[in-house]
């Protein structure tokens, strides 16, 4: 099947093209039939399967059978998404494919001035990416009018319910016209996301692209217990001994990302980091050189790394484990695809117990743990509840697992406390 055969428009297929794009993937050949005929949708997909696309182009040309005049614009598709990077990721998308229409988009998040937001939505605007926080501070201060919104769409609505935005959801929804088109995308079904979507989507046709919450077959997984403090020792130790020549690094922190970069291409590994703070033209250049193999380690955060497509990728390694334990099933299915085997393996430091015992219990088996020699943990370091008095040295983050305990190390010797860098709890809802 190609783009050619879904119903797109000739500007739509030529955006398409010139992305290098001329298969669809499984979620946007069955979705993009189907929102073209108005339906709402109910779609299982993980990051990296197109889905954005998928959304994208048939609201696209929904909305460009009508266009509007420019001093009558007004909010007709509304896409809700939970971070800000994503945000700023699905807006880059309806622009490099809307880019020759003559619809006009923007995007409102947190963490920024709300100015400059203000000024782009009274210019008027056909579509808008929003995260819920930062959009109910508009109809607060009444910068919008959602009030003749034909599409909604719910993008990774797992994620934003559990990041407490549930209630900012049902506040949005109640402020949007009784008759519109719903689409909702999830990688997992849980209880709460069917019933916020028997509440919204009317007669919908699901979608479903992946099983939920599996790995690849050929996916081999490995758990190395180590301490914070030896992640990068060991990684250097089995680049250099294993000799892996492709190998992506998934981290928490974009400067994290900066500081295991610097030091491998120090120990002289070839690396590269794509995160946020990255601008468009370094995010590409660093993934074709990993593709091309002039990069050998490739760091990302997850955000950043969502929609990477690298075929027969041989590595992942988490250097730091995900807090949400869906998103170890998306890290790692960047390898073992089309058939290909892969190898996903895991840094647990003491203070990760807690994360990878959620990842087990949802992929319900225990994972292998493999302890290198010569990185053994540390004995002395033993693990205590983190009280809220107490506060984790050398600028560590206290961490917990889903619905689990905080702790820091603690030393028994009396050379006093040795804190251990800690995941931390659930992410911070980007408003």
């Amino acid at each position: 099947m190609s783009f050619n055969t879904l119903g797109l428009s000739a500007e739509l297929l030529r955006a398409v093209s010139e992305q290098g794009y001329s298969e669809p993937t499984p979620v946007q050949s069955q979705a993009i039939p189907v929102i073209l005929k108005g339906r709402d949708i109910m779609a299982g997909a993980q990051t990296g399967t197109g889905k954005t696309a998928g959304f994208t182009l048939p609201m696209l040309q929904r909305l460009n059978t009508s266009a509007q005049s420019n001093n009558k614009r007004h909010i007709r598709a509304l896409v809700l998404v939970p971070t800000r990077e994503l945000a700023a990721q699905v807006q880059e998308s309806v622009y490099t494919y809307g880019k020759y229409l003559s619809l006009k988009s923007t995007v409102v998040f947190g963490g920024v001035g709300i100015g400059p937001q203000i000024k782009h939505l009274r210019q008027g605007v056909d579509i808008l990416v929003a995260t819920p926080g930062r959009l109910l501070d508009h109809v607060e201060q009444k910068t919008l009018d959602l009030s003749r919104v034909e599409i909604l769409v719910l993008d990774e609505a797992d994620r934003m319910l559990d990041m407490g935005f549930i209630r900012d959801i049902r506040r949005i929804i109640a402020l949007l016209p009784k008759q519109r088109q719903n689409l909702m995308f999830s990688a997992t079904f849980s209880d709460e996301i069917k019933q916020l979507a028997n509440s919204i989507l009317k007669s919908p046709e699901t979608i479903q692209v992946a099983r939920r919450n599996t790995t690849a077959e050929g996916v081999s997984h490995t758990i190395h217990p180590v301490d914070h403090s030896r992640k990068s020792e060991l990684l250097r130790h089995l680049i250099e001994t294993k000799s892996w020549q492709q190998v992506l690094v998934f981290i928490g922190k974009k400067h994290s990302a900066n500081r295991l970069t610097q030091l491998l291409n120090k120990a002289g590994i070839n690396t590269a980091a794509i995160h946020g703070d990255k601008s468009q033209a370094q995010r590409t250049k660093a993934l074709a050189d990993f593709k091309n193999y002039k990069v050998q380690v490739l760091v990302g955060t997850d955000v950043a790394s969502r929609g990477l497509d690298i075929d027969q990728l041989p590595h992942v390694v988490n250097y730091e484990l995900p807090n949400i334990p869906e998103d170890y099933v998306h890290r790692i299915g960047r390898t073992g695809r089309a058939g290909n085997e892969g190898a996903a393996i895991s840094f647990v430091a003491p203070n990760e117990m807690g994360l990878l015992k959620d990842i087990e219990r949802l992929l319900k088996r225990d994972l292998p743990k493999v302890v290198i020699p010569g990185y053994e943990l540390d004995p002395r370091i033993q693990l205590i509840p983190l009280n809220k008095g107490n506060q984790s040295r050398g600028g560590a983050k206290p961490g917990a697992g889903r619905g689990g305990k905080a702790y820091h190390g603690k030393s028994n010797s009396k050379g006093g406390n040795r804190s251990r860098r800690h995941g931390s709890g659930r992410p911070q809802a980007a408003a």
